[in-house]
This record gives C-alpha cells, sequence and structure tokens, in this order.
C-alpha cells in the first residue's frame, strides 16, 4: 500500500527534526558544586536536577555533584563560574551581594513572614530583576531554592530577647546587612567563610552562628553549640547559577534542558527543605540543644531596632529595585 505523499514529506521532517535535536544535545558533564553536606536539600535538590538534566538530554548532559564545599568556598566557586573553569552552584543568594548589591535586599532582617510570600516574592517581577543583572557579572540563575527561615545557635545563652545579644561572638556571612543588622543589635558580628566556622565554634573563638535548622543539623553544630533560638530573622534562600562562558556554548535545546529541568526540581527541593526544617528542630533537641521560641513581641522589639538599618542599606541601593521590592513585599503579604 503506498502512503500519501503528505504523511513521508510529514514522517521525513519529524525524523529530521528529531536528527536535528539529537545533534542541538552534546555530550557534556557539568560539575555542580555547593557547600552543604549530601543528607542537605541542596544536595537532594541538585541530585533531582541531575536526574531530570539526564532524563531530558537521554543521557547526554550530566550533572556531576561536588558537596560539602570540594570546590571551594562561595566566593571561590562563584569566580569559578565566572571564569569558566566550573559549570554550576547553588549559593545562598547573600554571596552575591559583593557583585549586584540589590541581593542584600533579600536578606533584609523581619521582611519576609511566610514560606508563601518568599516564593511570590522571589519567582515573581522583583526575584527576576535581580537575576536579570547577573548576565553582564557572567553568570546565569535559573531561579531559587528553598534555605529556610535563619536562627541563631550559640554556647552562652538562650535568645529570647534582643537584649541577649549584648556582647555575642557571632559568625555571619561576610555581607554588610548581616554585619549592621547584628552591630545594631549590640553583638559582636564576625564575618568568616562557612567552611571555617565549625572549627572556630570548636575552639570558642566565637560564641555562636545563624544559620536555618536544617544547616545547623546537617552540620552537627549541635556538638559544639548548646542553645538553637528560633529568631527566624532573615528569610534564605540559594539561587541556582550557570557560568555565562557555559551558557553561551549550549545549543537552545540544551538550555532548554537545562532550565526545565530547574524549574521543575524546584518545587520538589522546596517542600524537601522545608520538611527537612520541620523535622530538624526535634532532631537538635534529641541531640541535646536546648530549644526556644521568640515572643511576638519580642520579635517586634528587634525588628525596630534593627529597622534603621534596613532604610540606611535601602538608600544606597537602586531606588527603582528598592520600589519594586517594597511594592512586591506589600503585594505577597496579602
Amino acid at each position: 500500500m503506498k502512503l500519501p505523499l503528505t504523511l513521508i514529506v510529514a514522517a521525513a521532517a519529524l525524523l529530521a527534526g528529531g536528527a536535528a535535536q539529537a545533534q542541538d544535545v552534546q555530550e557534556r558533564t557539568l560539575k555542580f558544586g555547593h557547600l552543604n553536606n549530601t543528607d542537605h536539600p541542596v544536595s537532594l535538590g541538585t541530585k533531582r536536577f541531575a536526574e531530570l538534566v539526564a532524563a531530558k538530554s537521554g543521557g547526554k548532559l550530566k550533572v556531576q555533584e561536588f558537596p560539602s564545599s570540594t570546590l571551594g568556598n562561595e566566593l571561590q566557586q562563584q569566580a569559578a563560574l565566572q571564569g569558566g573553569v566550573q559549570e554550576m552552584t547553588a549559593p545562598a543568594t547573600t554571596s552575591l551581594a559583593g557583585i549586584v548589591k540589590e541581593f542584600g535586599l533579600i536578606d533584609f532582617p523581619f521582611a519576609v513572614g511566610s514560606f508563601a510570600q518568599a516564593d511570590a516574592l522571589l519567582d515573581g517581577p522583583f526575584g527576576q530583576a535581580l537575576i536579570a543583572k547577573l548576565p553582564e557579572k557572567g553568570l546565569v540563575s535559573l531561579g531559587y531554592w528553598d534555605l529556610g527561615f535563619r536562627n541563631v545557635t550559640n554556647s552562652k545563652r538562650a535568645i529570647t530577647r534582643p537584649e541577649d545579644f549584648d556582647g555575642l561572638k557571632l559568625r555571619v556571612i561576610p555581607n554588610p546587612v548581616f554585619l549592621e543588622t547584628f552591630k545594631a543589635l549590640k553583638a559582636n558580628p564576625v564575618p568568616m567563610a562557612f567552611g571555617e566556622l565549625y572549627g572556630a565554634l570548636e575552639a570558642k573563638a566565637v560564641d555562636g552562628q545563624e544559620n536555618p535548622f536544617s544547616v545547623i543539623l546537617s552540620n552537627k553544630f549541635y556538638e559544639v553549640q548548646k542553645h538553637v533560638s528560633a529568631t527566624n530573622h532573615v528569610y534564605a534562600a540559594n539561587i541556582l547559577l550557570v557560568s555565562k562562558r557555559f551558557w553561551d556554548k549550549l545549543s537552545p535545546t540544551e538550555q532548554r534542558i537545562l532550565t526545565e529541568a530547574a524549574n521543575e526540581s524546584r518545587a520538589y527541593q522546596r517542600q524537601a527543605s522545608r520538611a527537612a526544617a520541620q523535622k530538624a528542630v526535634g532532631e537538635l533537641q534529641a541531640k541535646g540543644m536546648q530549644y526556644n521560641e521568640v515572643s511576638a513581641a519580642e520579635r517586634q522589639r528587634i525588628g525596630q531596632m534593627v529597622k534603621p538599618v534596613t532604610d540606611k542599606m535601602a538608600a544606597a541601593y537602586d531606588p527603582e529595585l528598592v520600589k519594586l521590592y517594597q511594592s512586591e513585599l506589600a503585594r505577597t503579604a496579602r
């Protein structure tokens, strides 16, 4: 039986399209580095992303994970992406404030009140406006992952009110918002790379630190810290980054595969991260840490003490982005 000419042409076009798409995807291995241990939600997200990339590329694109600061600290890995010697990383957004200072807006204390608000803020116009500033710095972002609300641990006392910060030597991310926030609370903030933190806590070079619950658990800070206080002072996000030098070498099909895999892994990573945070509180207590919550009234007092810091910082940022941030915070709070 002879097939109609139109069917033959259509079949040939489909085959040709499939062949062209196959040629559009080359054998590549992407080095994906991050700071976290393999039981952390960032690692879980990386693995899911790698599975999706492999499935969508027919196994041609391979994502190789390098956890636990194997490829260096956040700033070293960021520089490696800019230089084109590493393909991907997923740092905290805080580490980008050095190259696009407006990323510091994400770190404003007591600004974000819920996970739903955080997602809407970052996935919406404000988060995308920040992402749009990265290509000129040698980076491409595929979106935001969850790190969680940050909380304070220390070896001296429970934090129940702002006065409890007085004199505490706290390790903070090398970021102006964090430094000024804890100075306003009369703590003694010490900027330090994350990889040096456990040793500094163990040696009592610092009294404490602040991180999401899952980071505190995964890095065994319960071994060197007594108190964990649910200050929930900052919502923290990770950002999925690709080297622009590498990105520009990819075909449109390869770029689409990475973008789709990032979008599909995002909901999984966020869910895993938030479940891990909830579970981590009980596990930290089981490991011997003394846990306490901070009352709404005391959180409000702390928020008022640090407001001059955010007002001062905001004045140094792009006014249009600050305006967008404030309007999006108001919109997403509803």
